[in-house]
């Protein structure tokens, strides 16, 4: 097999990792902004440890903003860092008495949220590859 073919194999798994993270996550955003309420649950979590409520709105950059740039291949590697930093909040503030759980059919309770983060953390150290509107 080429090196070309070989580099067009590993940039179309890149393009399928980029889309399956920025489609599921960009589903989590979207539900956000047709459910607002659910910004109240984020800055009593916020201001529960003791950080600024403002910061909740980060969440609509972590899960829209960034999701849509993933998707097209623009500032892939900061668009996925902003969703790693999206996740370590969500997981330290809501679901650190879940870490070391399982469901009751034996997965982590944070399986969500687990692949999210390292799939995010992928990218950035993956990057875009070719088929992106800006390749890094």
């Amino acid at each position: 097999m080429s090196i070309n073919a070989l580099q067009e194999k590993e940039d179309m798994g890149k393009l399928i990792l980029r889309m399956t993270v920025g489609i599921l996550m960009l589903f989590h955003g979207v539900a956000k902004i047709r459910h607002p309420g659910s910004m109240e649950f984020i800055n009593t979590m916020l201001s529960g440890a003791g950080l600024p409520t403002f910061i909740a709105y980060g969440v609509y950059i972590g899960e829209v903003l960034a999701p849509l740039l993933i998707i097209l291949g623009l500032f892939t590697r900061y668009s996925a860092m902003v969703i790693v930093v999206n996740m370590l909040f969500a997981v330290f503030l809501v679901h650190t008495g879940h870490l070391f759980m399982l469901t009751d059919n034996g997965g982590w309770r944070l399986e969500l949220q687990g692949f999210f983060l390292f799939t995010a953390a992928a990218i950035v150290f993956l990057g875009s590859g070719q088929y992106a509107i800006k390749p890094d």
